[in-house]
């Protein structure tokens, strides 16, 4: 141990473990078993996860325990699994293994996770290179706790060199950058070193390419002139190695394209699904699935631009920075004919390029519709074939194609004329400068002249084609400019949130407060709700009534963030809901629609919802409490039943059930059930109203419905009419004093003997 005066170490460093709860599962399933409102959950959490916690929270953000997901077997969390959930949460992080020389280069930064070998962990707050000590601090000490030095030696005995390091992400994130061609060349950059390898090759490639040529007019001169046995031999052997060269490095070269062009695939298609998903709800309730997929599929057109015309050019420029001083040392007239023929070609592509653009635009918009057209038959279908719309819709896609088909055919007809007039050119670069070379060596006395015409013609094929390619870039450029323009026209929309971080986390226990709120959707005149005033006290059951087109299932968009641009006020728990992290307040929400989406796999993935450590158990007691266990147990699988796109297999009723049953897999604060029994057959609507109350219990529970008896048992009742707040009461109470409740009550209920009967469906609230 090093002394030093000004330090005193009186205690080894306390690293807690907590090996008892690392081996009940809790490190590896941070969020199983939580109750948001236990104040002692904290202490649960397995040490790696709560020194992430706290260095977050010093950094300005909160990160969620439960959104932690272990990728890897193992009894503790990993680097990399730490890293990369506090990257979902917006933060820049790095998961590393560092030495002790590195260590002491952290002197005036903020702490850093240590991750020791026994699954514990610790907090690096300092160093002093000069005395060699580190500083940490134990994951369980309070923030005025003064951190302990360490030497190298004592922490060799439980570390290994794995941390990690996080921070607040900057103000810009590469990930909400405009998608545009610069964005797209700052990825590129990124590449740096493989480019600059695959530069290096081109180069030497270029050089090896020159070497034939001047052989060749060596052989003419040379050997041909004066006979030279051994001067032919001697350039065989040269020739030989030159060509087993560049057949290693050009097979090099094109694996280290490949590996470019993949990782440029990667992450291009990692942001732009990334950006999909971080668009509003509201975009694609307004464009069409197909619209949006089409304009999304001119990535791929951009991919290749960038891995196969865009790479391939710069390559040819590198052959050409070679090739060019060659062929004017070899002969200066004949490439000066090759250079005003490749600026003809140039000048030609040029003066196409406005019309060609605007034509090319006509073909995009014909293109769009096409999609629009496909994509909304193929997810209606179903009323196509209920209603035998087939007809209508092929006369429509035969519209749709023939527009499209128009459209191709002019452009087609406008870019073959550059095609056609740079012909003439090309064959005038490549047999021109024969015909003339011939001329020339015809009057050259020197004797020279037909090796070098010979290595000229060589190498002048070479030139030629990247000059041509150059110019034809720039025409391949504008259908690839169109094709971002397409693509941007979807990811540059305004997205739900700036950043993953940005935004409060409050505990949410389930109060929510609206106060003079207005809303209207965007090209609507008449607000959807018009000063809105009500409150919901936390762990009520509180129910939302009215006619059609009265404001209550906008009331539930807001209260999901779907929709922020109100004036007035929404609180949830106190604090404005425009000023809550969305995906922190979605989670705590649980959501029932009347028309629920599963996805494609089995019965308890859908249930469990990808999220991370739920297990089968979990899965089974939602669905005991949402009344679907039932039906699931009778299916020959259970709950490894496959479910198919459209789920196919399963009822409404069961659809429905299982929909409850996975918004309640997480124990949600708030739970919105928007019309969610409206679509169910009456024994259905029975199941699920029978465990109502169980469903209620320690949550807040909102019910938008326009059948009033699902309602009867909430504590208060909210009755809408066109955007306005009527009445809040209770069920008797409305009957009493609200003329529209009691109306759409009768109009609903008149098999009921008495007014205030009770459906056999909804069981008797417990007093």
């Amino acid at each position: 141990m090093v002394s030093v005066p000004q330090y005193t170490v009186a205690h080894p460093v306390p690293i807690r473990t907590d090996m008892e709860a690392d081996e009940a599962g809790q490190g590896h399933k941070v969020g199983e078993g939580r109750n948001p409102g236990d104040p002692t959950a904290f202490d649960r959490i397995g040490p790696r996860v709560k020194a992430m916690l706290q260095v977050a929270r010093y950094h300005g953000v909160e990160l969620d325990p439960n959104e932690f997901r272990a990728t890897s077997e193992g009894s503790f969390p990993t680097a990399s699994d730490l890293s990369q959930w506090a990257q979902d949460a917006g933060m820049w992080s790095r998961a590393l293994r560092i030495r002790w020389s590195h260590l002491l280069r952290f002197e005036h930064v903020g702490p850093i996770v240590l991750l020791f070998n026994d699954g514990g962990a610790g907090l690096l707050v300092g160093a002093s290179a000069q005395h060699n000590l580190v500083f940490l601090k134990s994951v369980d000490a309070s923030d005025d706790a003064d951190a302990l030095p360490i030497d190298e030696l004592r922490l060799a005995q439980v570390w290994s060199g794995e941390a990690v390091l996080l921070r607040a992400a900057r103000s810009y994130v590469v990930a909400d950058a405009p998608f545009t061609f610069g964005w797209l060349i700052d990825l590129v950059r990124l590449e740096s070193r493989p480019l600059r390898d695959i530069g290096i090759a081109s180069f030497t490639l270029s050089i090896l390419t020159v070497l034939p040529p001047l052989i060749v007019m060596t052989v003419v001169n040379k050997v041909l002139q004066f006979s030279s046995v051994s001067t032919l031999v001697l350039l065989s052997a040269v020739i030989a190695v030159v060509f087993a060269y560049e057949t290693l490095l050009g097979h090099a070269r094109r694996l280290i394209v490949n590996v470019v062009g993949t990782r440029l695939d990667t992450k291009l298609n990692l942001h732009v699904f990334g950006r999909l998903l971080r668009l509003p709800l509201d975009y694609f309730e307004r464009h069409p699935a197909g619209e949006t997929m089409y304009h999304l599929a001119q990535v791929y057109r951009i991919r290749e631009f960038l891995t196969g015309k865009l790479l391939s050019t710069f390559l040819d420029l590198i052959t050409l920075c070679v090739l060019i001083p060659v062929i004017f040392y070899i002969n200066p007239i004949l490439a000066w004919m090759v250079l005003a023929c490749a600026v003809l070609i140039m000048a030609t592509i040029f003066a196409f390029l406005a019309p060609l653009r605007r034509r090319y635009q006509r073909v995009v918009d014909a293109e769009t519709w096409k999609a629009a057209a496909l994509g909304e038959t193929v997810v209606g279908i179903k009323t196509v074939k209920a209603l035998g719309l087939e007809p209508q819709r092929k006369a429509l896609w035969d519209q749709r194609v023939a527009d499209a088909g128009k459209a191709r055919l002019a452009f087609g007809e406008l870019a073959n004329w550059p095609q056609t007039l740079v012909t003439p050119i090309e064959r005038v670069m490549v047999l021109g400068t024969m015909l003339i070379g011939a001329y020339l060596a015809m009057n050259d006395r020197s004797g020279y002249m037909v090796g070098s015409l010979f290595a000229f013609m060589m190498i002048a094929q070479r030139v030629a084609q990247p000059l041509v390619g150059l110019a034809r870039l720039v025409e391949d450029y504008e259908e690839v400019s169109a094709a971002i323009g397409e693509a941007a026209s979807v990811l540059n929309r305004p997205l739900e949130s700036s950043s993953n971080s940005a935004g409060l986390r409050p505990k949410l226990v389930g109060e929510i407060k609206f106060s003079d709120l207005t809303f209207s959707y965007i090209g609507t005149k008449t607000p959807a709700l018009d000063r809105v005033s009500f409150d919901i006290p936390a762990g009520t059951m509180f129910g939302i009534v009215g006619r059609s087109g009265s404001g209550k299932s906008t009331i539930a968009r807001l209260l999901q963030g779907i929709n922020r641009d109100y004036s007035g006020f929404l609180k949830l728990d106190g604090v404005d809901l425009k000023e809550i992290n969305l995906r922190h307040l979605r989670q705590g929400l649980g959501v029932v629609l009347q028309d629920n989406f599963l996805f494609r796999g089995s019965i308890k993935d859908n249930i469990v919802a990808g999220r991370a450590g739920l297990t089968l158990s979990d899965a089974m007691r939602a669905a005991q409490l949402a009344g679907a266990a039932e039906f699931i147990e009778r299916m020959p699988n259970g709950y490894d039943t496959y479910i198919e796109e459209g789920s196919p297999n399963l009822s409404g009723g069961q659809k429905q059930r299982l929909a409850i049953a996975r918004a309640l897999i997480h124990d949600p604060t708030i739970l919105i059930l928007d019309e969610a029994t409206s679509a169910l057959d009456p024994e259905s609507e029975a199941v699920v109203s029978a465990n109502l109350m169980r469903i209620a219990s320690g949550r807040t529970m909102i019910i938008v419905s326009h059948r009033l008896a699902s309602l009867t048992e909430c504590d208060q009742i909210l009755v809408m009419d066109q955007g306005k707040v009527l009445d809040v009461a209770s069920h008797p109470v409305l009957l009493e004093r609200c003329g529209v409740y009691r109306q759409l009550w009768l109009q609903q209920n008149r098999h009921l003997d008495g007014r205030h009967g009770r459906l056999a469906a909804v069981p008797s609230r417990p007093d």
